[in-house]
């Protein structure tokens, strides 16, 4: 048996039609979650980038302990428990963060290539190539910092033909590369990590005009500066840049098809367990704001998809309401290889639900942004709290109000503190 990790960064879970969008385009994930079991309450523990990957790969939570850094020595990671086993693994990503040798996330691969230039990369650093920034930055007047990432971006793609060159084609390319290299197919661990369709938001033609509004005559903004919509985009200009976003999202899943279809090919699909989530969604004016840009834990961030295809069918075709968390890949997939977890994991396996045999695994799901925020949700309630100073709690019913713009601090004092203390409880246990 086999494992394939799909995550494509900064996917929104209500951009996907299997999760009940009806306009944006993703027919083949919507067709392998027809196959798949659908975790339709899946939170992301600790955001954004890398202290996610943190909580992929060693199965903790990580937001009340540790931010944006590298994974510490101490650290028992998913690949090193199986390549102790015996288990041929490769990591192949586009993801910035991951490249630095430093920051220790290739640990344990037997095999990792890293594809160069998404964002701010300092990949090709020749300045005589000129870039038309102008046609793309809209500042504000204080930003430098997405500008030089935004002209080093546009070097770095500007030999770019077609949809072949762009980052996500690359990574599942190679991906299906690695597959095809390897004479015995068993026994395999491939994690494909795609930045895309996180910003910029460039996709090609068609997929750049698919859902925009072809009287809109202003900028692409494919890199809008991240933190207040108001007094820097147009309400034309803000729905553009979501329009770009989808296409993008569009992109991604015509790809992740191609890798389906040689799966298929190979004889793979049927013998390996599929999974497809993301870090994290992203904000497109909700709440005011563009892009992560405050530790803002609503539901357009920390709610994501989650699809497992199993190659005996557990699960195929439910969907299931419990609440999950990024927590549960790592025992997941040790579950499914049958290889025993080692000690102080916090995750859960989500086999046992897929076959039947558990109905939940926790009664809240929590995350947070290290030092910032923390958020306790159920099914009903959404509580934040907030460990800046100065700043208040947020209390939310997602029942009555799922897109989280009433906040109940004040009118539900029992709830919120109930809420507040089985956060701090569930902290103050995790050892």
């Amino acid at each position: 048996m086999n494992v394939i990790m799909i995550i494509n960064d900064t996917w929104r879970w209500d951009y996907l039609g299997c999760y009940g969008n009806d306009w944006i385009k993703t027919p083949n994930l919507d067709k392998l979650a027809s196959e798949s079991a659908v975790f339709d309450w899946c939170y992301s523990e600790g955001l954004p980038t890398v202290p996610t990957r943190t909580t992929f790969f060693t199965g903790r939570f990580t937001f009340p302990f540790r931010g944006w850094q590298r994974l510490e020595p101490t650290d028992v990671l998913l690949a090193e428990v199986l390549w102790n086993k015996g288990v041929n693994s490769a990591m192949i990503t586009d993801v910035l963060h991951l490249h630095k040798p430093s920051m220790a996330f290739e640990r344990g691969f037997d095999y990792t290539k890293h594809i160069r230039g998404h964002e701010g990369d300092p990949h090709i650093i020749d300045e005589s190539i000129e870039v038309d920034i102008d046609k793309y930055y809209k500042g504000d007047g204080k930003d430098k910092a997405v500008k030089a990432q935004l002209t080093q971006y546009l070097r770095n793609v500007h030999d770019w033909e077609g949809e072949e060159d762009t980052f996500v084609a690359k990574v599942l390319s190679e991906g299906i590369n690695w597959l095809e290299s390897q004479k015995k197919k068993d026994n395999l661990f491939l994690w494909l990590d795609c930045f895309d369709p996180h910003e910029p938001w460039d996709p090609p033609s068609p997929y750049n005009r698919m859902y925009t509004d072809p009287d809109y005559k202003g900028q692409d903004i494919i890199h809008p500066i991240p933190g207040k919509v108001d007094g820097y985009l147009t309400p034309e200009e803000l729905h553009h840049i979501k329009m770009l976003y989808a296409g993008k999202v569009t992109l991604c899943d015509h790809w992740i098809g191609v890798l389906l279809d040689r799966l298929k090919e190979m004889g793979l699909y049927d013998n390996s367990l599929i999974i497809f989530t993301t870090d994290h969604g992203a904000p497109f004016g909700e709440h005011g704001i563009i892009k992560k840009a405050e530790p803002g834990l609503y539901e357009e961030l920390v709610h994501i998809p989650l699809i497992i295809r199993h190659p005996k069918g557990l699960g195929a075709g439910k969907r299931f309401d419990a609440m999950v968390e990024t927590t549960e890949i790592f025992p997941t997939v040790l579950d499914f290889l049958n290889v025993r977890q080692p000690p102080r994991i916090h995750g859960k396996s989500l086999l046992p639900m897929m076959a039947g045999d558990e109905e939940t695994i926790r009664d809240y799901a929590y995350m947070g942004y290290f030092k910032q925020t923390w958020r306790v949700s159920d099914h009903e309630w959404s509580y934040i709290l907030d460990l800046r100073k100065g700043k208040s709690n947020e209390l939310y019913n997602l029942k009555s109000d799922p897109e989280e713009k009433n906040n109940l601090i004040e009118k539900e004092p029992q709830k919120a503190t109930e809420l507040e203390l089985a956060l701090r409880r569930f902290v103050s246990g995790l050892r």
